[in-house]
C-alpha cells in the first residue's frame, strides 16, 4: 500500500467506527478530500484510490489543478473565502461552492454560471462563533440568504457548511455541529429542501458524524502536512 492508501484506509476506518457508534449509514456520508496546497500529482494518486470529490481553498491553485487533471472525471468544491473578483472562475471551474455568505456573491455566481452547465451547487457558510478572519453568515441571517439563493436560477442550494472553533472536547464539538443540524432542519421544514451538512474535518469527524454530517472535509489526515504555503 502507498502512504496515501494507508491514510485513506485509516480515515475510512474512523468513519466506519463513528457510523457504527452513532447509528449512521456510511453510504450517507461523502468524503471530500481537501487537496489545498498539495500538488496535482497528489490528487491524481488520491483519484487512483477511488476518490472523486476534492476541495480547494484558493481559486488560482484550483484552476491550475483542474487543467492538469482534466483527463479525470473529478468533482471540485470551492471551500475557501470567495472574493467578488473571483466569482467568474469559481462559477466556471467548480461544481460546488460551499462558502457563500453574502447575497452579492450568490448573485455574481448565478450571473457567471455557464448556461451549458448544470446549476452550481452551493452551501451557505454559517459562522457559529465570532472569529476574526473566518467567513460565514450569522445564524439569524441564514434564512434570508437561503431564500435569496433559492430564487436564483443558475444556483442550486444544497445545504449548510461551517468551520467551528477548534476544541478537543467531543461534546463541545457536537454542540457546535448540533446547532448547524438544527438550523438545517428548521429550514427544511419551512420548504427549503436542503440535503447537505458539510461539517467535520480531520480532528472532529467523529462528532460531525454523530450530529448528522453528510460531507466530511478531510485534508491533513489524508494528505499529510501541506507541502507549500500559499
Amino acid at each position: 500500500m502507498t502512504h496515501f492508501s494507508q491514510r485513506l484506509a485509516q480515515v475510512q476506518e474512523r468513519i466506519s467506527a463513528a457510523c457504527q457508534r452513532f447509528g449512521r449509514n456510511h453510504e450517507e456520508i461523502t468524503l471530500l478530500a481537501v487537496s489545498k496546497q498539495h500538488p496535482a500529482a497528489a490528487v491524481r494518486e488520491a483519484a487512483g484510490c477511488g476518490l472523486r470529490s476534492f476541495g480547494e481553498n484558493f481559486i488560482q491553485e484550483a484552476v491550475e489543478k483542474t487543467r492538469a487533471l482534466e483527463d479525470l472525471q473529478l468533482e471540485w468544491h470551492f471551500i475557501g473565502h470567495l472574493q467578488s473578483n473571483k466569482t467568474r472562475l469559481a462559477a466556471t471551474c467548480f461544481q460546488w461552492v460551499q462558502s457563500v455568505d453574502r447575497q452579492r456573491i450568490a448573485r455574481r455566481l448565478d450571473a457567471h454560471r455557464p448556461h451549458h452547465a448544470p446549476p452550481l451547487n452551493v452551501c451557505i457558510q454559517v459562522s457559529l462563533e465570532d472569529e476574526p478572519g473566518k467567513g460565514g453568515v450569522r445564524e439569524d441571517d441564514v434564512r434570508p440568504l437561503a431564500e435569496a439563493i433559492s430564487g436564483l436560477p443558475r444556483l442550486r442550494l444544497r445545504g449548510l457548511m461551517s468551520i467551528p472553533p477548534p476544541t478537543p472536547d467531543l461534546e463541545a464539538q457536537r454542540a457546535y455541529f448540533g446547532r448547524l443540524r438544527r438550523l438545517r432542519d428548521d429550514l427544511s421544514r419551512d420548504g427549503l429542501a436542503l440535503d447537505t451538512l458539510s461539517m467535520g474535518m480531520s480532528d472532529d469527524l467523529e462528532a460531525a458524524v454523530a450530529e448528522g454530517s453528510t460531507m466530511l472535509r478531510i485534508g491533513t489526515a489524508l494528505f499529510g502536512p501541506r507541502t507549500r504555503t500559499g
